[in-house]
């Protein structure tokens, strides 16, 4: 599954392959040797700094494969829980934004008969009526 499973060496490999940019190309811009995109390619996680780089150059945000897994995947937020004060600074995850990666993702997984409707609601938390709202959108 694409984003249950993340291994952003892999992507990033993908990537490369599918724009045909050179590995000379690739050292010069990350100032980095051949050895080290290699390894890179190899990798389950990698530095952020690192990441943001590979998303310039490749012009594709790795992020967003990390978002998607927060929203398909992470536990759904209390409802009773206690509010932090107003004067805190630190943003707030916000689950029910979907990109429209993550509502193909989900519709593809039905209309493969991978999943049903109900299987997505439980699976994903998404709500009843936001389902059948892409639904209707893709119909």
């Amino acid at each position: 599954m694409l984003y249950k499973n993340i291994h952003i060496g892999k992507y990033i490999k993908e990537m490369v392959d599918h724009k045909n940019i050179s590995i000379e190309r690739i050292c010069n811009f990350l100032a980095k040797d051949e050895e080290f995109i290699e390894n890179i390619y190899e990798s389950i996680s990698i530095d952020t700094d690192i990441l943001l780089r590979w998303s310039k150059l490749l012009e594709y945000d790795f992020f967003r494969l990390y978002s998607s897994h927060l929203i398909l995947y992470a536990p759904p937020s209390a409802v009773n829980k206690i509010d932090s004060p107003k004067s805190d600074k630190t943003p707030q995850f916000r689950k029910n934004i979907y990109t429209q990666e993550i509502k193909d993702f989900i519709l593809n997984r039905i209309e493969s008969g991978e999943m049903t409707q109900a299987e997505v609601i439980r699976e994903y938390s998404i709500p009843k009526s936001t389902l059948h709202r892409w639904i209707q959108k893709k119909i």
